[in-house]
């Protein structure tokens, strides 16, 4: 086969032979002798350019570059996966003590600290600002949850805080608060013994980052109040830890409307501490341990007049007596938690020691009242409570457990006493010849609960909640009660929420106030009694009924508005009071009393701020007093007895209503409570008037130290307009001396993010 080149050349001369195409070579002429000879030309053949073939085309082909992978993420810390794991902890315990269907108005650390006075404010005064919670006197329990007295229960991350002696000294201090919910209604079945509220406290989960503060807060009234918390991560184990000194010029209600009180300083030390150890992906102990040290100087009240002589003193200037009373509380948890396939359960030990004791002015309480009594009431608590939650699947959540508690307390009263100078007519006075006698009772007493409830989830809707309680209690009275529970929750569209429960309650009364007394021992003297009946006092049995709904404006965004509604009939209604000179309270029952309510409530948030408010009417009435009827004069008790009276921390209207707003890192804050006034008069058949107390604030922070670490300064004015009003007037059932609201004050105070 002939090569496409050489085939090319061969036509090539060819055609040039024949067209005489190409390069011809000029003629030469022939050479000598060469004639007759036929020379063909010489022909050169130039080499052609060699042509390219045609190129193909070529198919585009289009590649995808690949993106660089993102860096990868650095692996969570031992602290970050230690905290993920106590969160979910955290979500598992809320699950074993669920209030399914329990009226619940709850606010978190932010909430508080965006209102005046912030952290720095006592816990009661923040409680002051939840729906249907009424201000009273320290002497008379700080407060009132829907005009109940007293029969509140405190719990610490689902644990329950058994109660003490202490009139008026708080164990707890805001700062330790990670959120608060207050829990009233038809408690579910879990919830026994104190059921007119729960005020369940979780503390700071987000303290655990090796970071703290200090803080300074002062101003009014002699008011100095230095604080610290810190909370960090070793190993596995996370803790918090916090403490607070408190002194005023004015640590009881002032008993007159002037602006200082006359012998009312006090000195407060609190601490707490928090200790929390994964052992294992599936459970973790923890220690909570809490310690307050109080003493109160008893305010006096000048002007009074003297009605006997003692120690051949018979003028004695009120103004210069000096009683006082000391108060120390201490309490331990000791908590284990334990999750694995579908149940969650929590088994816990609690101990609470508490102390009070009251000195008097013997000469001068004998010159006013005729008696001085030295009060001393001790009480230690161990217990173990249990509780447990079961997903049976994905429509039922049954939830059981107990708890066991065994008290020792102690009730001491060294009466100093003058005999009377007619036996039969106490009227006719007093001799001077003081001696003393001595009362005293100590027990042991017992309180055992468990329950089991159902939380049936119809749908997504309709939730049921059935339960069961049993409750025992072997004190100075042995009784028991088995109480039925009942709680539904329905959510028909997005944002609506109805409630509606009933609760069978029993309700022991405290042992250190239910303890009872030797009449005998005071008879002929001037502490004796108009009335020589003392019968003891008895647990309540009530019933109650609740029900109420929450609505989130979807019109207006950031507003939610609720009502709820509350019926109670009780059998041995409880209630105490101040019956002495002595800041102490002792307790007595109503045969029959009906308690009954509506509240209303408002919040709003839009961004930087935030508002809310809350009305409540109330309205509670006994009758028939058949506990400790030496405590009431005889035409006082026949009148009870005939008659339904208004308890004496009864009152009709109550609100409270505050706003904050945050503009260029300063957030100004005011806050409002309302009262019609509590009752007063003979039986109760009176109230004193109503009072209106604005609260206001600002603080901001600056960045001092480090952008992490701000230095916040704020300022506040408590009472801004000075309104001057009585919480009590010293009349009524179970109060002894008037108390004053607080007179207006100024505050500063500056904190340090460590």
């Amino acid at each position: 086969m002939k090569s496409p080149f050489r085939a090319t050349l061969l036509l090539s001369a060819s055609a040039s032979a024949l067209f005489g195409l190409g390069h011809v070579a000029s003629a030469q002429t022939p050479p000598p002798g060469a004639e007759g000879t036929t020379t063909l030309p010489k022909i050169e053949v130039v080499k052609p350019r060699q042509t390219q073939a045609p190129r193909r085309t070529q198919k585009r082909v289009v590649t995808t570059r690949r993106a660089a992978p993102p860096p990868e993420a650095p692996p969570p810390t031992q602290a970050q996966v230690l905290t993920t794991t106590n969160e979910k902890f955290d979500t598992a315990r809320q699950n074993i003590v669920a209030p399914v269907g329990a009226n619940a108005h709850q606010v978190n650390h932010q909430a508080i600290e965006a209102m005046p006075q912030g952290a720095d404010a006592p816990l009661d005064k923040v409680l002051l600002q939840f729906p249907g919670v009424t201000q009273d006197s320290a002497a008379s329990g700080e407060l009132h949850v829907r005009n109940e007295h007293a029969n509140v229960a405190y719990r610490i991350n689902g644990i329950m805080l058994p109660d003490g002696v202490g009139a008026f000294g708080q164990i707890l201090d805001t700062g330790i608060v990670g959120s608060l919910a207050l829990l009233t209604g038809a408690l579910p079945a879990q919830y026994g013994f104190r059921t007119a509220g729960v005020l369940d406290i979780q503390t700071k989960t987000d303290a655990f980052d090796n970071t703290g503060k200090v803080s300074m807060y002062g101003g009014s009234h002699g008011t100095f109040t230095p604080s610290f918390e810190y909370g960090g991560t070793v190993g596995q184990t996370q803790y918090f830890v916090s403490g607070r000194y408190f002194q005023s010029s004015v640590g009881i209600e002032n008993p007159t409307s002037s602006y200082n009180a006359i012998h009312d300083n006090t000195s407060q030390e609190k601490g707490f501490l928090y200790l929390s150890t994964v052992i294992d992906p599936t459970s973790r102990l923890t220690y909570i341990g809490g310690v307050s040290n109080s003493t109160f100087q008893i305010p006096n009240n000048p002007g009074q007049t003297p009605s006997n002589t003692a120690f051949g003193v018979s003028n004695f200037d009120s103004s210069l007596l000096n009683e006082r009373q000391t108060e120390f509380n201490q309490f331990n948890v000791v908590a284990y938690q334990k999750s694995f396939e579908d149940i969650d359960m929590q088994v816990s030990y609690f101990n609470r020691y508490s102390q009070l004791h009251f000195y008097p002015d013997t000469i001068g309480d004998l010159v006013f009242n005729g008696v001085a009594s030295d009060v001393y009431r001790q009480s230690v608590i161990n217990g173990i409570q249990e509780d447990t939650a079961w997903r049976v699947g994905y429509a039922h959540t049954l939830r059981f457990g107990f708890s066991v508690s065994g008290e020792r307390s102690l009730v001491n009263n060294i009466s100093t006493v003058l005999p009377l100078a007619d036996p039969t007519d106490p009227s006719a006075g007093t001799i001077d010849a003081p001696f003393s006698i001595f009362d005293s009772n100590a027990k042991t007493g017992w309180l055992i609960g468990t329950y089991l409830q159902d939380e049936w989830r119809i749908n997504n809707q309709l939730t049921l909640n059935v339960g069961l309680r049993f409750d025992q209690m072997y004190q100075y009275v042995d009784a028991n009660q088995l109480s039925p529970r009942f709680n539904m929750v329905w959510k028909p569209y997005d944002g609506t929420t109805f409630h509606a429960g009933y609760s069978r309650n029993f309700t022991p009364p405290e042992q250190v106030i239910a303890a009872p007394v030797n009449l005998a021992l005071v008879q002929g003297t001037s502490q004796q009694p108009g009335t020589n009946v003392s019968s003891p006092v008895l647990p309540e049995r009530s019933n109650v009924f609740d029900v109420g709904v929450d609505q989130k404006i979807h019109a207006i965004p950031g507003l939610e508005v609720g009502i709820d509604g509350y019926y109670k009939n009780a059998r041995d209604l409880l209630d105490d009071g101040q019956f002495g000179a002595a800041y102490v309270l002792t307790g007595f029952n109503y045969e029959r009393g009906e308690n009954v309510g509506v509240e209303l409530k408002a919040k709003y948030t839009n961004g930087n701020f935030q508002a809310y408010g809350n009305v409540a009417w109330a309205k509670q009435i006994a009758t028939n007093v058949v506990s400790n009827q030496y405590l009431f004069d005889p035409d006082e008790l026949a009148y009870i007895a005939s008659h339904y009276i208004y308890t004496d921390h009864a009152q009709t209207w109550t609100a409270s209503a505050g706003a904050s707003y945050l503009w260029n890192g300063t957030r100004f804050s005011a806050s409002m409570i309302y009262g019609s006034g509590l009752r007063s008069g003979f039986a109760n058949t009176d109230h004193l008037p109503g009072y209106t107390q604005v609260n206001l604030g600002v603080s901001h922070d600056f960045n001092i130290v480090a952008p992490n670490k701000p230095t916040t300064v704020r300022f506040d004015v408590v009472n801004l307009f000075d309104s001057i009003y009585q919480i009590r007037d010293g009349s009524g059932i179970g109060v002894f001396a008037p108390q004053y609201g607080p007179r207006r004050g100024f505050y500063v105070g500056i904190s340090q993010k460590l």
